[in-house]
């Protein structure tokens, strides 16, 4: 039987979700709305009778108190709507909440529900306004629903019929295709026929890497070797679909693994360089721990889904960053979604597993109030903002891990992909089964086990779309939609089965499912085999192929011992968790792959790991010139602050931070937002993994892509500065640091499509110099990262000129084409530890009379800053970094902490010292007067260039009066000032040097012009 459930909130009761899309479509759509209520709707396709789906109705799927339901009968006549929306989703795609509801009614009927029986989630918006149909279609296709993975129907109140006008079939899957395996002699293809079997199957490989592959399978070994299994010569897409997923950008880092002939035009050198992670990344890491010796606390680096180092003798920490960029510019919800609850997986599957503690995220978009024409097939900014906003939030909230440190940049180049970064952190025991929790290691005998939820064609090409840039033809399959409660009961699973010893390694179903953890795995053992027809799968109809490289969420792979696979399905059935027996772990050297008894892939471990060719690559160096602004010094520099208090990159986050939840497991101790009235900016979180231990973590990050207009490399090191700065603030220890790098960069490679890669990729090497000497210099060595190299939207045949461009954005190419790239970003993010959480340090203000003191030299250094940005320029003279100096800085910072020294701090970063000090002032609320002729300054000293230079390495701190001598005394030797003092009439008032004042602001209007754009 099919029937329908209807549920609502009772009439007399606000909706809240109606109103958020009330407002919505009176904001961003401009139409006369008057009210919207929601409805949400339940196809149950089951062999029930009335009396169970009565009680389905009434009890799990309607709370009798604020809600009522209907079966059969429509209530949206009950409201009153001019035009009724529904929406759902289409078929195959994970419905998280139809099978939270089906799982509800297995527990209602007490058995389980087969494979032919579902229950489909659909929600309907009752809109009421003077809107025309095309109106309302605008608002399902702009606002409600995702085209990609949804479907739509609009009704006018007319049309609608209580008996007919809704009935809607289920999204079932009802294709059928023959289940067959396709093979190809590669011998017979041209050059030309290789690169279109690439394209069509969205390999993202080469002519090089598909001419390997057919050489390789020419060896007369090789081939006779296959013949004992069933196979020839030719490659299965089993086969060739498993090495372009190992081999694919996002897997291979092929770029930063390139040798790269590298030029600097400026100085006529010209070097070569084999591998930008080993000469500059992993090298560095090497050195630093090498001088650290005795005191190096790294465990497990650059090996395993995340970094590992040690906190104390009692806990590791392990912690990894991603992106899921591409996913998110098609679906900013389900492509959020995933990254969040995607990245959950790389620590829980680093070493035996860790307990996850913390999330964080890093968003970079284009501006929300975007009013330019969009190119083809982008969204709107607004609607990315608030899907990848949402995203977060229910995959972090829903799998009750606190979210605790992110930020938002905006810049126009990132509306043809924004930036997505999830980062997550886990901790685990010293010792785990009497070895150490970071080590693991599958062996030859043990069973591959697949655990979690099922496979699906969602994330089907996920790693090589991911390889290349957006475009019109990006593949809908490639998204994937996380699902937190499912992954959630998987991680409460395997942390027991992890205490009880019952398996030898685990890691994640991440880029490429299947065929990327066995895969990897099995260079642990030797080898594996791998039985694809065993796999549980969402529908019928999957192609053997699809099920090896299928990214469908929450699935973890682990290897048990033979001895305990009783034991741990029996677990597994006990806490209502899937898990499968797929294979077996060998030490044959191959992944062997087999379907219903048939061997269908045969790749030697070596070939399909370590036989991706070296790209050679080149670059050249040639700085940029801008021109360099003339602005007239101004006398009241009040209006400005307030215009950069009220611009994107600065203004409160307050929005997104309040819907995540940063307080759950209640080992937050510095929050999000902190202050007198909890809403000013945190530099950094503190949390207390241990309630029983003092000791805690401190997380913070860096991230500053507009220097990458003028240099890179000092892009980076001012980004590297600000990670461990924003520690620092809140009382990390610099020496016990490390860091984790994640670039997202446009295609480095010279093409038709990219005529300036090789400045692009001389980019990339500039910020690697960079990355290796500053994390050096500063002795905070990276334990993990990750690269996302190609950022781009390509849209062809639009017929543009340089001249015709009415995107506003993006470069247009010789045949007319548009291409947008994003600004070359890093995200450096750091944990590190702090000895005493009851030290830790916040930035509001707190008591009248206390100093204000400034650590360090502000320049004449306003390039790339957002003051030159307000005024249309962008500049040359960026921001250096004295890492020597900073140093020494950064350690005085920690002991001043620790022996109650300051009572306030706060970097200087966007903005400069005057948002810095507006914002130390309201959030205290309390006021400041500041003497700016008292600032260390080198260059041209006007009040404006003081205030808004954004020189790195600055702190701002206050220091209570009877700590002024020890304070003084503890920064002796280093360059700092005292500029001032804190007061209690709530105004900022800052003088030059003739004693004239330049700012005398109300904190509360500061405050108002801050909390505005996003408020």
């Amino acid at each position: 039987m099919l029937a329908r459930i209807e549920v609502a909130l009772k009439q007399e009761l606000r909706d809240a979700l109606g109103e958020k899309i009330a407002k919505r479509m009176k904001e961003d759509l401009g139409l006369e709305v008057s009210s919207c209520r929601t409805i949400r709707v339940y196809l149950v396709e089951a062999n029930i009778g009335q009396e169970e789906l009565k009680a389905f109705a009434s009890g799990p799927l309607c709370d009798p108190v604020t809600e009522l339901y209907s079966i059969e009968k429509p209530l949206a006549p009950l409201f009153g709507f001019d035009w009724l929306i529904q929406v759902g989703f289409r078929p195959g795609v994970t419905d998280n909440e139809g099978r939270v509801a089906r799982e509800a009614l297995e527990l209602l009927l007490g058995r389980k529900l087969p494979d032919d029986e579902n229950v489909y989630f659909l929600r309907q918006y009752l809109i009421s306004g003077n809107i025309s149909k095309e109106d309302a279609e605008r608002t399902a296709r702009e606002l409600l629903a995702n085209e990609l993975i949804e479907r739509f129907w609009v009704i006018s109140a007319k049309e609608f019929d209580e008996k007919h006008g809704l009935k809607i079939s289920p999204p079932k899957v009802t294709e059928t295709h023959e289940i067959r395996v396709e093979y190809f002699d590669l011998t017979e293809l041209s050059d030309d026929e290789l690169l279109k079997l690439s394209k069509e199957r969205l390999l993202a490989l080469n002519l090089r890497e598909m001419q390997t592959i057919r050489d390789y399978f020419k060896d007369p070994s090789f081939i006779e070797l296959r013949k004992k299994h069933g196979l020839d010569h030719r490659i299965t897409d089993v086969e060739l679909e498993s090495l372009a997923q190992t081999w694919s950008e996002h897997c291979k880092h092929k770029i930063f693994n390139a040798k790269i002939t590298y030029t600097d035009r400026e100085t006529g050198k010209t070097e070569v360089i084999d591998s930008l992670f080993k000469t500059y990344i992993r090298r560095s890491t090497e050195e630093i721990r090498k001088a650290k010796g005795e005191r190096d606390f790294c465990l497990s680096v650059f090996v395993d889904n995340a970094g590992v180092i040690r906190l104390n003798q009692k806990w590791n920490v392990a912690m990894k960053v991603e992106t899921h960029n591409s996913p998110s510019a098609l679906d900013p919800y389900g492509g959020a979604l995933t990254g969040i609850v995607g990245v959950n997986r790389d620590p829980f599957g680093t070493g035996k597993g860790a307990l996850l503690v913390f999330n964080t995220d890093v968003f970079c978009f284009a501006p929300p109030n975007w009013e330019k024409p969009l190119p083809p097939r982008l969204l709107h900014p607004k609607r990315i903002f608030e899907g990848v906003r949402e995203g977060v939030e229910h995959g972090g909230n829903k799998s009750g891990i606190p979210t605790v440190n992110g930020s938002l940049v905006f810049d126009p180049r990132y509306l043809g992909k924004p930036l997505v970064y999830c980062g997550t952190g886990g901790i685990m025991p010293a010792e785990v089964c009497d070895e150490p929790s970071w080590k693991k290691g599958a062996r030859p005998g043990d069973l591959v086990v697949m655990v979690g939820g099922r496979i699906g064609k969602d994330g089907i090409h996920g790693a090589t779309f991911s390889s290349e840039e957006l475009h019109e033809g990006s593949p809908a399959t490639a998204v994937q939609i996380g699902d937190p409660i499912t992954q959630k009961k998987m991680f409460d699973f395997l942390l027991v089965a992890r205490d009880e010893c019952l398996y030898t390694s685990i890691t994640d179903n991440g880029a490429g499912g299947l065929s990327s953890s066995v895969g990897e795995m099995a260079r642990e053992s030797g080898g594996a085999e791998l039985d694809l027809e065993k796999a549980p799968l969402k529908y019928h109809g999957l192609q053997p192929w699809e099920i090896l490289v299928s990214e469908s969420q929450e699935r973890m792979t682990v290897s048990v011992p033979p001895e305990h696979i009783e034991r741990f399905l029996e677990l597994a059935s006990r806490m209502d968790v899937e898990a499968t027996v797929l294979g077996r772990f060998t030490d044959s050297g191959f992944f062997h792959i087999r379907y219903e008894g048939k061997t269908v892939g045969l790749l030697p471990l070596e070939f399909l790991h370590e036989g991706v060719p070296q790209l050679e690559l080149e670059a050249a160096w040639e700085a940029p010139r801008h021109e360099e602004p003339n602005i007239p010094e101004p006398k009241d520099c009040g209006e400005i602050l307030k215009d950069l208090l009220s611009s994107y990159n600065i203004c409160s986050k307050e929005y997104v931070v309040r819907q995540y939840d940063h307080e759950v497991q209640g080992g937050s101790v510095v929050k999000p937002l902190m202050g007198a009235q909890d809403d000013g900016p945190s530099d950094a979180a503190v949390l207390r993994p241990d309630l029983n231990e003092p000791d805690g973590l401190v997380v913070a990050h860096g991230i500053c892509p507009k220097f990458s207009d003028i240099d890179t490399y000092w892009m980076v090191a001012n980004a590297i500065d600000e990670a461990i700065r924003n520690a620092v603030c809140v009382g990390a220890d610099i020496e016990h640091m490390a860091g984790l790098d994640n670039f997202c960069w446009c295609d480095p490679i010279q093409s038709e499509k990219t005529p300036d890669g090789h400045y692009k990729l001389a980019q990339l090497v500039r910020a690697n110099k960079a990355l290796y000497e500053f994390t050096k210099a500063f002795g905070v060595p990276c334990i993990s990262g990750k690269d996302s190299m190609k950022n781009d939207y390509l849209a062809q045949g639009l017929g543009l000129t340089p001249e015709n461009n009415p995107y506003g954005v993006g470069v247009v190419l010789p045949d007319g084409s548009l291409k947008i790239s994003i600004p070359p970003t890093l995200l450096f993010s750091v944990i590190a530890r702090i000895a005493d959480v009851t030290k830790a340090m916040t930035l509001d203000v707190k008591n009248p009379g206390d100093l204000v003191y400034i650590l360090g030299l502000t320049r004449d250094e306003l390039g790339g800053s957002e003051y030159f940005r307000q005024k249309g320029f962008v500049g040359n003279k960026v921001p250096r970094v004295n890492a020597n100096s900073a140093y020494d800085r950064y350690l005085r910072m920690r002991e001043a902490i620790y022996y109650g020294l300051v009572s306030a701090a706060h970097d200087c970063s966007d903005g400069g010292l005057g948002v810095t000090l507006a914002e130390m002032a309201f959030a205290g609320g309390l006021g400041m007067i500041i003497d700016l002729d008292a600032v260390p300054y080198k260059g041209e000293k006007r009040a404006d260039y003081v205030l808004f230079s954004e020189s790195a390495s600055r702190i701002v701190v206050t220091v209570p009066r009877d700590k002024q001598r020890d304070f003084e005394k503890l920064f002796s030797g280093t360059t700092y000032a005292l500029i001032g003092e804190v007061v209690a009439e709530p105004v900022l008032i800052c003088r030059n040097g003739r004693g004239k004042t330049v700012i005398e602001e109300n904190i509360i209007d500061l405050k108002a012009a801050w909390k505005k754009p996003l408020g």
